[in-house]
């Protein structure tokens, strides 16, 4: 494992599930905190990271329509969910003293700026972990679509997925104890296999883009700066 990160831009994306912690619902601080401090520790490293954060743990705008409700309007209610999380996070960041800007597909010029790609690189060129809130900005499109695309826009060298797991398994591992863990795969193998990594629109938009998916648990704490540096247990999803 190399003491100098493999990668010097990198695309982080957290589902909103992941900072409910052990709560059934809302933000757990305690886990802010902490992916906060995995993503200070990268930042330290002099890794360059913009985040992508879900908002499964307030809302999921497919739960309105599955309900008979409508679809874009319960995709702007995720899309808001978003916004609650990045501000959350930023919080956590700042505490740490890392310098910190929320870029929100959806303008809300009181709460946070307004996302551009030129936006993006400006800050990053100041050393600035960049959130991106909003999703895509678009109904029926994902949060994971949001991730690869916001990934291409900032010249990113990898997607980081942060799950549950410490990777894509066979099979649900928490489930089938029978289920094997890949070490590598390519783009069309996770498309080919419906593997439930991220949708199919991320998956092709990384594969045409040439960006790696990085499949890890955001439950480990400093496993992110450790992957950055080769090590830790983690899927690798590229075409080379």
């Amino acid at each position: 494992m190399s003491s100098e990160p493999v990668y010097k831009r990198v695309l982080l994306k957290a589902s909103g599930e992941a900072l409910m912690g052990s709560q059934g619902f809302g933000i757990d601080v305690a886990v802010a905190d902490r992916i906060a401090a995995d993503i200070a520790e990268a930042r330290q490293m002099g890794v360059e990271v913009g985040v992508v954060v879900g908002g499964g743990n307030i809302f999921r705008g497919v739960a309105v329509a599955s309900k008979g409700g409508d679809r874009v309007t319960g995709d702007h209610m995720g899309m808001l969910a978003t916004v609650i999380n990045a501000l959350a996070l930023a919080t956590s960041l700042r505490k740490l003293n890392i310098d910190t800007v929320v870029l929100s597909a959806i303008a809300m010029p009181e709460i946070c700026e307004s996302f551009s790609q030129r936006a993006t690189l400006y800050h990053l060129s100041l050393g600035r972990v960049v959130i991106f809130a909003g999703g895509t900005g678009n109904p029926f499109f994902t949060t994971d679509s949001a991730a690869a695309l916001r990934a291409a826009e900032m010249g990113a060298e990898a997607i980081f997925k942060g799950t549950q797991v410490d990777g894509i398994y066979s099979a649900d591992p928490k489930k089938d104890p029978e289920a094997t863990r890949f070490d590598h795969l390519t783009h069309k193998e996770v498309l080919d296999k419906g593997l439930a990594v991220m949708d199919v629109a991320a998956v092709a938009l990384a594969r045409e883009n040439s960006i790696p998916i990085i499949v890890f648990s955001i439950h480990e704490k400093g496993g992110f700066a450790e992957i950055l540096k080769g090590g830790g247990l983690k899927t690798v999803v590229s075409d080379n």
